[in-house]
């Protein structure tokens, strides 16, 4: 690059050229980069572990080794002591677990699965089957005196934390815990409320028939002094 020298001209002296070498490119390069790269890359995200768990548990585990509690399908507290859900599995046994359940109240005919009898066996939790068949519309027949067997087992608190559970935790699960709800005394818009809350897309007529049905005529006098919703 030649540049002309401005102190000639007037006073009569010798306009001399002067030469100014240009930078090198690698200085070029480098400046334009960060003048027209102004946002920096951003720096990479920092490594998350994956979730884990032992190859030889059933356990889940979280990146730190800590157990990852896995509620079961559909799970839920129905009162004080009392809770439901669908079949539970494996993966929710930690979870069932830390509930300290006493006793398990199952509703399918199903013969239960030697896993979950050996985890039960383990935890010296109780299994009370009450074997009453899926049926569905229009052919729908609840028995009616096992629903009464099962519902008197939850009522007894010596069994109490309980899980009341069935296939998906929906249509017996919903009957049981619809007729417990009559004896406390629950409206039944509220009744049918919970039920469908559970049931959703799948609730049926004849269950909600069945709840507003029963005959709790034999259950007036059991105790419910483990229930959060008793007048005192």
């Amino acid at each position: 690059m030649v540049i002309e020298s401005l102190g000639g001209g007037a006073g009569g002296e010798e306009v001399r050229p002067v030469m100014i070498e240009p930078p090198p490119p690698s200085i070029i390069s480098s400046s334009c980069s960060a003048v027209g790269n102004s946002h920096a890359p951003a720096p990479p995200p920092p490594w998350t572990p994956p979730l884990t768990g032992d190859d030889d548990s059933d356990e889940v585990n979280d990146g730190e080794g800590l157990e990852l509690l896995i509620p079961p399908l559909n799970f839920a507290m129905v009162d004080n002591g009392i809770f439901r859900s669908g079949f539970p599995d494996n993966a929710n046994f930690g979870f069932l677990k830390s509930l300290g359940l006493r006793s398990v109240i199952y509703l399918c005919p199903e013969p239960y699965p030697e896993v979950s009898k050996k985890f039960l066996k383990d935890n010296k939790i109780e299994l009370l089957t009450f074997e009453i068949d899926g049926c569905k519309e229009p052919f729908v027949n609840i028995p009616e005196e096992k629903i009464r067997d099962a519902l008197r087992a939850v009522l007894d608190v010596t069994k109490h934390p309980v899980l009341i559970h069935c296939k998906r935790g929906k249509h017996r699960t919903g009957c049981l815990v619809g007729c417990l709800r009559r004896l406390q005394r629950w409206c039944l818009s509220s009744i049918f409320d919970e039920y469908q809350r559970f049931a959703a897309a799948k609730a049926r007529v004849s269950d909600q028939r069945f709840i507003e049905l029963f005959d709790l005529s034999s259950l007036r006098q059991s105790s419910i002094s483990f229930s959060c919703s008793r007048r005192h």
